[in-house]
């Protein structure tokens, strides 16, 4: 993973997190489970709990689609 990926990824993160950030004003909360990983359920606004599973899927796309080979054809 280059640096410059990580830092597109970051970016992109902020921003996805400032619009979260109006959603939260959304008071309801959930309860998240999960119990390959939670004993008990997370207890969250679910906006929180969107960004969070969101962001997880950002940084595995990221780091599926850049730790491959680098590069085809040149030697």
């Amino acid at each position: 993973m280059n640096v410059k990926s990580l830092l597109r990824t970051v970016v992109f993160l902020l921003i996805l997190f400032v619009v979260i950030y109006v959603g939260t004003e959304n008071t309801q909360s959930i309860d998240f489970r999960f119990p390959l990983l939670l004993k008990k359920p997370l207890h969250a606004s679910a906006a929180w709990i969107y960004f969070a599973v969101f962001a997880v899927g950002v940084f595995g796309g990221t780091m599926l689609h850049s730790g491959g080979s680098s590069g085809s054809g040149r030697k």
